[in-house]
């Protein structure tokens, strides 16, 4: 018995143990599994490719009230924001011009990362898996100093289409999910039918978790983890074909994931092994409280040429 006892001691010495032996809850598709992508060698849009006029249509034949509820948060200094990241406002009193009507002038200077702050699109320059992104690009042959010459966010365009809020606050009666809730496929299938809606391609997918709750007031706790979709759920989704997914979140999906040996995988998931955008940091209680779950979503990135990614004021028409 003297061996297995031995080993026994190594094995409580060294700290090992058979969980943390395990692989990764979750891989990378290899490059062959993933590219080309199913819109095409070549192609920088994803599922941008959805918007059509058809997908226009569709959304105009929801609209019956005129109501407009927006999703934008309000871009401030005062927002949660990434420590790596900034935003700086200077107001300008630049002249007084000389005529008899005494016309003056006021600007201001901004600098910060106005891809990545506020509510956001992240485009597919913004995430790899290793050295590639989107459609197997890779960063060598598309980085310059001034921006990415393929999957800019610029290529992104005007979008509307059929929007989709899926209320998982709702469904499990609270005001907001815990700090660290893994959103799962039982989640989005219940509330999907509790709402009496049924997913189709091209949407574009909302997920409201009341986490906008903390946005202005407890930017801390707002930025340290956040409810969202897991690993399952993103793939689930995927398949349902969506024009993006969004929430009302920092990254829309479960943070820091549940198995600490990865990192942010949804948004490998959807941005690099399927062309479909993320639209982060959403305000969605007013939807949320209206039960307003199916709209016209309409959106345009700015033409921020060869961006990863772009702030945006998006909006619910019903």
């Amino acid at each position: 018995m003297r061996p297995i006892v031995i080993g026994i001691s190594l094995t409580v010495a060294l700290g090992l143990s058979t969980a943390a032996a395990q692989s990764p809850s979750w891989r990378p598709p290899t490059e062959s599994q993933r590219c080309p992508s199913k819109w095409g060698a070549g192609d920088e849009r994803g599922a941008g490719n959805h918007m059509k006029p058809a997908s226009v249509l569709k959304a105009a034949q929801l609209i019956r009230t005129g109501e407009v509820i927006e999703l934008g948060q309000v871009l401030s200094s005062s927002m949660p924001i990434s420590a790596t990241r900034q935003f700086n406002v200077h107001t300008k009193r630049t002249f007084m011009n000389k005529p008899s009507n005494r016309r003056g002038s006021n600007e201001e200077l901004l600098t910060s990362e106005i891809g990545q702050v506020g509510t956001q699109l992240d485009g597919f320059a913004h995430q790899t898996i290793e050295d590639k992104v989107y459609n197997c690009y890779k960063l060598d042959d598309i980085a310059t100093r001034t921006g990415f010459t393929k999957v800019g966010i610029e290529k992104v365009g005007m979008l509307m289409t059929r929007g989709v809020l899926i209320d998982i606050a709702g469904l499990k009666g609270v005001d907001m999910l815990g700090d660290t809730y893994e959103v799962t496929v039982a989640d989005l299938e219940q509330a999907l039918q509790r709402q009496n809606q049924k997913l189709q391609p091209g949407d574009a997918v909302i997920i409201h978790t009341g986490w906008g709750k903390l946005w202005g007031k407890d930017n801390a706790r707002y930025m340290k983890s956040s409810p969202g979709i897991g690993v399952k759920a993103a793939e689930w989704l995927a398949k349902q074909d969506p024009m993006l997914v969004g929430g009302d979140t920092v990254p829309v999906e479960v943070s820091p994931n549940p198995d600490p040996e990865i990192s942010l995988p949804v948004h490998q998931i959807m941005l690099v092994v399927n062309g479909i955008h993320l639209l982060e940091n959403l305000k969605l209680d007013e939807l949320a409280s209206k039960r307003v779950y199916e709209f016209a979503f309409v959106m345009q990135p700015l033409k921020l040429q060869g961006f990863t990614g772009a702030s945006v004021a998006p909006t619910a028409i019903r």
